[in-house]
């Protein structure tokens, strides 16, 4: 008795723990774990690099990086020493100079690469059109040429002229074999 009162207690634990546990389905999508490295939208992110590739590449930021370089150097060269920041070898500057290219070339690169896909399904969507339009062509074709085939067989205005064209030179022709006339011969009917 005492081995089942142990079975017993361990079957009611066990479906503790069932109800307790949460029900598998398979036809909805599993709760997402807790990641220990923060989260970010690719999409968004794409779009922000694609903008500052945008800015990266205009004259503006040619413009603001030069007048920032040269503003730069000419602070550091005849500012008085108290307020001098970056010595000659402007090491400072080449570092900042280094950590913008070292930004500015992964980000040119993604945005690139969003413009390669782009284009590819734009290339793909293209291809598709183009197949849709050689098949309309080619039926269109088709329906000409039986069109054609089957106009071949029909009496059109032309051909309906040039025979009564004819028919009146064969009437002509003929009026002047057989002239018409009071001394025409009637015939009398046989009685």
């Amino acid at each position: 008795m005492a081995g089942e009162r142990t079975q017993d207690r361990e079957r009611e634990k066990e479906r503790e723990r069932e109800r307790s546990m949460p029900r598998i389905r398979l036809d909805l999508p599993r709760e997402r774990r807790a990641r220990l490295l923060p989260e970010y939208d690719p999409e968004a992110f794409g779009r922000f690099s694609e903008r500052i590739a945008r800015f990266l590449g205009t004259g503006r930021f040619i413009v603001w990086m030069t007048i920032t370089i040269i503003i730069w150097v000419l602070w550091n060269i005849f500012a008085p020493s108290s307020l001098k920041f970056d010595e000659y070898p402007f090491i400072f500057l080449t570092l900042a100079l280094s950590l913008q290219a070292s930004y500015a070339a992964p980000l040119i690169l993604l945005a690139q690469n969003r413009q390669d896909d782009r284009d590819r399904v734009n290339l793909e969507q293209d291809r598709k059109q183009n197949e849709r339009s050689i098949a309309d062509t080619e039926y269109l074709t088709r329906e000409i040429a039986a069109l054609r085939m089957g106009l071949g067989e029909v009496a059109t205005r032309d051909w309906i002229r040039s025979e009564l064209q004819d028919l009146i030179k064969e009437m002509e022709e003929r009026r002047d074999l057989f002239p018409s006339g009071d001394d025409r011969v009637r015939d009398v009917p046989d009685r």
